[in-house]
């Protein structure tokens, strides 16, 4: 599924995007900016440029992230220089910046419900809003808004418009496909008869404070903890895994959250 998504991200990005002068926002858009100036290969650009990002990140989501997000960049490379030599499927900007934005969105959801990543700006957001007051939504808005002004300069106004368009759509796209994965936070409830050793694991893996709330089972009557947590989208493969490895009959509820306030998160920019 990492060679499909990656694969399909190529498609959108050697088909649609790039022959039109449209970009995507994140490490994909800087790459592809650089590759317009440079004549640089997109695919080795975006393959250093994530590199500090996902060993940054290494310590966080652990090294299978790191593994299967070098494998897709890996991969998105290679098909890229595969397309290259490909007609673009259509000229007309409107139409490109439309399906180019769903099909890159499908691409890289399918990457990222498959717990890897195309983009690393993502990560260093989770990163640096632990340190600084801005959430991982406002980090990667500055960094889209650099860009995509960058690209305002370099391309043109109405090319830079359209990359905006093609982003927002991409974005919608992953969502969709990633079955809600587009939001910053996830809020978890893990019901377990080990819910202390899945408690400490979640602590030691993913670095989150687990809270324990106290339930009963309703026709049993018997005492139970209930475990709730608060992680990132890209952190959710990370968490299934735990949970699973722990008890593979636990009860786990993953869910979708507007705001989160406090703590190690801030609010979101949803």
């Amino acid at each position: 599924m990492l060679v499909v998504g990656a694969a399909i991200a190529a498609v959108a990005l050697d088909l649609f995007l790039v022959p039109n002068a449209i970009i995507d926002g994140g490490v994909i858009g800087i790459s592809l900016l650089l590759n317009y100036l440079t004549g640089v290969s997109f695919g080795i650009l975006v393959l250093i440029i994530n590199i500090p990002f996902l060993l940054s990140g290494y310590h966080r989501l652990g090294k299978g992230f790191l593994i299967a997000s070098l494998f897709s960049i890996v991969v998105l490379a290679i098909a890229e220089g595969f397309l290259h030599h490909f007609q673009p499927i259509t000229d007309e900007p409107l139409l490109a910046t439309v399906f180019g934005g769903l099909i890159l969105g499908a691409g890289v959801g399918i990457v990222i419900r498959n717990a890897g990543a195309l983009d690393g700006t993502e990560i260093l957001g989770i990163i640096i809003s632990k340190s600084f007051p801005f959430s991982v939504g406002e980090f990667v808005m500055f960094i889209n808004i650099f860009i995509f002004v960058w690209a305002g300069f370099i391309l043109g106004w109405e090319q830079a418009m359209l990359s905006i368009l093609t982003y927002y759509i991409a974005s919608k796209t992953i969502d969709i496909v990633g079955q809600g994965i587009l939001n910053e936070t996830k809020a978890a409830l893990i019901v377990s008869d080990v819910s202390g050793e899945i408690a400490n694991q979640i602590e030691k893996s993913l670095k989150r404070k687990v809270t324990k709330l106290y339930g009963q089972h309703n026709h049993q009557e018997t005492d139970t903890q209930v475990l709730y947590v608060i992680i990132t989208r890209l952190e959710v493969a990370k968490l299934k895994q735990i949970v699973f490895d722990s008890d593979s009959r636990a009860f786990t509820t993953i869910m979708d959250t507007q705001e989160v306030h406090g703590g190690r998160f801030k609010t979101t920019a949803h």
